[in-house]
């Protein structure tokens, strides 16, 4: 009598009914997923070949993904070029997201990272209605003593964090601040400003470092690095700023500490989806 033959254990999945298919769930949400972040950075509108290059899947597969996705309103397929775009649904979503993006929450981890990595003083300024307005604030173990808190609002001209906003956020009103405290300067102040042009300069070479460094100009033995927060628009919506006692302190454009400084921004800044609204043409 012929004996059946038994299943081998690679034949088998000795994975629970419900836990396979709670498995496939979210490998199918995974890749759903997947599919539409790759449909995302590659610019909101691409082709069944090459969003499938993208993600390294067959065509077919990302087909079938899409169709579900079309049915949602997340993706919708151009029928003249058949090419697929983020629908309105997906560009709702991204909306939501971008209006609860806040620089200051956003920020907070930078300066606690800022603070026990360099040891240093360290804040973040928004642009207020009287100048830069210091909205947090971190000391280290040994803080360097300055008269700034949560609330001081700042230089526009001699501050790192002033020098950071006029620098990178090219408005009318930020413009006039700067012009109003270099005509009420002192010469002594003038004299460390370009004769024949202050303002372009100081902004050229700001421009040109990334970040805002000062050493002595605002507060004598006191030096400063600050770099811009952007948002989704592309606006300078917060600045970073870290300083310390000069003796110890190394504000140059190239040194750790404005390195860090930037890294930070520019983390931040991604996190408020700066270079995410180009991308996909909002």
């Amino acid at each position: 009598m012929p004996t059946s033959k038994k299943p081998t254990s690679s034949s088998v999945d000795p994975t629970p009914p419900r836990d396979r298919e709670r498995r496939q769930r979210v490998q199918s949400a995974e890749m759903g997923m997947a599919v539409l972040k790759g449909l995302a950075r590659l610019g909101g509108r691409a082709s069944l070949t090459a969003l499938s290059a993208h993600v390294g899947e067959s065509p077919a597969k990302v087909h079938r993904y899409l169709a579900s996705l079309v049915e949602e309103a997340l993706v919708v397929q151009d029928s003249g070029s058949q090419h697929y775009h983020l629908g309105a649904e997906a560009i709702q979503i991204g909306l939501a997201a971008m209006r609860q993006a806040d620089p200051i929450r956003v920020a907070e981890p930078a300066l606690v990272r800022l603070r026990e990595s360099l040891e240093v003083t360290c804040f973040v300024a928004v642009m207020g209605n009287k100048g830069p307005t210091i909205v947090r604030f971190e000391e280290p173990g040994l803080p360097v003593t300055v008269n700034a808190r949560v609330g001081s609002v700042l230089s526009m001209l001699w501050s790192a964090t002033g020098r950071a906003f006029l620098g990178f956020l090219d408005e009318s009103r930020v413009r006039a601040m700067a012009e109003e405290e270099m005509m009420a300067a002192p010469a002594e102040l003038r004299r460390q400003l370009d004769p024949e042009d202050p303002l372009g300069v100081l902004r050229r070479d700001i421009l040109a470092a990334g970040c805002a460094p000062v050493q002595d100009t605002y507060l004598r033995g006191i030096s400063a690095v600050a770099a811009p927060v952007y948002d989704y628009t592309g606006r300078v919506c917060a600045v970073l700023t870290a300083l310390g006692a000069s003796g110890g302190f190394d504000p140059s454009a190239d040194g750790p500490i404005a390195t860090a400084v930037r890294r930070e921004a520019t983390v931040a800044s991604a996190l408020l989806g700066h270079g995410t609204a180009a991308s996909i043409g909002v």
